[in-house]
Formats: structure tokens, sequence, C-alpha cells
């Protein structure tokens, strides 16, 4: 296949997108990148965005992305992650119906299929139990009947949590970092107040992740239209286990308390992905380590 000449990229100026051009630019330098930002909930914005630039690649990210944040606005998150991804679908339909498009789902939509404990690919069903999950679900289902009744391109990946430098304290790893780090700056009493620390989840670094997202573009006519894609590493790690570990390499003593604000209503005791079809597919598979996790300097 040719490679994308011109690419949007959704979001870009999130946590994700930062890494995601990076990754575009060193995986397509010929291409003219767009990412610039507009709001995708405004469909007037988005059809004159994509009309404007025309690509022939899209990346859509963007979206309200930390679980608290769609639980305090409900209205707003389907608003941006139904509604933003049907605004921009309906305009490549309309404008540049040949645009290959990746978007970018969640494994939160799985949900309750996690309590079946067993490592879960991509026929496992959605089974949302949070605001942001089901908003994830609703668009990730209606780009899969858009691509069969419409002939939208598209492809669908379902990235597990994933993490790096840059994230926000939205986040449950980048939570510890930040209050490790106000401990030893003397910011901070030295007590990690934390959520439920026994869930097990399957921890992907966010560069990885990306790297999936561009290998979905350069390899996008080979796969089959609509195709869906897990991205997960196979191994669930405990969340205590994972602060533990942080904590050994701190500087200072530090103690550890729950903090009811920080627990979940609905909370999975356990979700590890099965990402077979993305290695035999895209060849794709984890290649960083999670060490990152220590506290920054």
């Amino acid at each position: 296949m040719a490679s994308p000449a011109r690419i949007l990229v959704t979001g870009a100026d999130g946590f994700v997108g930062q890494y995601l051009t990076a990754e575009l630019e060193a995986r397509f330098p010929e291409a003219a990148l767009c990412a610039d930002r507009f709001d995708v909930a405004d469909r007037a914005a988005v059809a004159q965005a994509v009309a404007s630039f025309r690509p022939d690649g899209c990346v859509h990210l963007a979206g309200v992305a930390a679980v608290p944040d769609a639980r305090r606005d409900p209205d707003r998150t389907f608003a941006v992650n139904l509604g933003g991804t049907l605004n921009l679908a309906r305009a490549i339909l309309d404008d540049v119906p040949e645009c290959r498009l990746i978007y970018v789902s969640s494994a939160e939509c799985y949900g309750a299929s996690f309590r079946a404990g067993a490592a879960l690919d991509e026929t496992a069903p959605l089974a949302p139990q949070n605001i942001y999950a089901a908003s994830k679900a609703a668009a990730d289902l209606a780009l899969g009947a858009m691509a069969a009744e419409q002939g939208l391109r598209v492809i669908r990946f379902r990235p597990f949590n994933h993490t790096g430098p840059g994230q926000s304290e939205a986040f449950v790893i980048p939570a510890f970092a930040a209050q490790i780090r106000r401990i030893e700056q003397g910011e901070q009493e030295p007590v990690v107040r934390v959520g439920n620390l026994e869930p097990e989840r399957d921890f992907l670094h966010v560069a990885d992740v990306v790297r999936a997202y561009a290998l979905g573009l350069a390899r996008f006519d080979d796969l089959p239209n609509g195709s869906v894609f897990n991205l997960a590493s196979g191994t669930p790690r405990r969340i205590g286990d994972i602060l533990a570990g942080m904590i050994a390499r701190a500087s200072v003593p530090i103690r550890v308390e729950v903090d009811p604000a920080r627990l979940r209503p609905v909370d999975i005791p356990r979700a590890v992905g099965d990402a077979s079809a993305a290695r035999k597919a895209l060849g794709w598979r984890p290649e960083h380590g999670l060490d990152f996790v220590s506290p920054p300097e």
C-alpha cells in the first residue's frame, strides 16, 4: 500500500498524542501531519478540519480519557467520546471516504467480561461498567456498524492500561509518582493516599501503544476493514505491588493510607488481555519495560 501522505491526529496535544505524533513523524517522514486542536463535539468544526486538510490517514485520540472525569460529567463525556467520534466518521465519509481511520477504543469496554478471570481476546462481549467505558463502547460499536453498512474505512484498537512520563495524576501510576516526588521534596507529609490496591491490571508503556497505532496505519490496506485489535502484555500486575516497588526506590520512609475518595464505585478485580491478533496481523508485541514507574528525579 502507499504510505499516507496527509495524516490527521485528533487529541494530539494530550498525553498519548505527544508520543504518537513523534512516532508518526519517524515512521512517515514524508507525510504532512495535522495536529491542530479543535472540538470534536462541534460537528461544524470537525467538518471544516477534515474538508480543509483532506487527510488520507487519521488517528482519533481525542476524548474524555479519565474515568473520574467521565463520572463527573456524563453528558460531556458522551458528547465527546461518542458524538465526537460520529462527527469525525461522518466528515470522513462525506469528504474523504478513502481515508484510513484508526480509532482508539479501550479495554475498559470489556467491563464485566473480565470477571471470568481469563485473558480476554477481541471476541469477549463488551460489558462496560462505568460512564467512560460505556461512551467508548458505544463509539466502538457505531464505527463497526458504519464500516459494515456505509463503507467507513476503520480499524479499532482496544488498548489496556498504558502509562509513561507525562501522564496526568488522574491515572494511578502517575498519581503515586507525583505523591512520592512531593514527599521527597518536603512538599507533602510522608503518606501516599491511594484507592483500592488489590486489583490486577495489564500495563503497557505508552510508546508500545502508539507504535501499534502507526503499524495499523502502515498496514491498513492489508487488514480486513473494521478489524479490532487488543493491545496488551498478557501479564497482570497488582496495583499494590507496583506501589510497593515505587516506594522501595524512594529516598525517605513512606506510609500508605486508603483515601475513600479515590475508590471506584465498581472495580474489576483482574483485567488482562490477549493480544495474539495484533501479534499475528501487525507483528506487534510490547518492547518496553516498566522501570519508569519509579518516581522521577
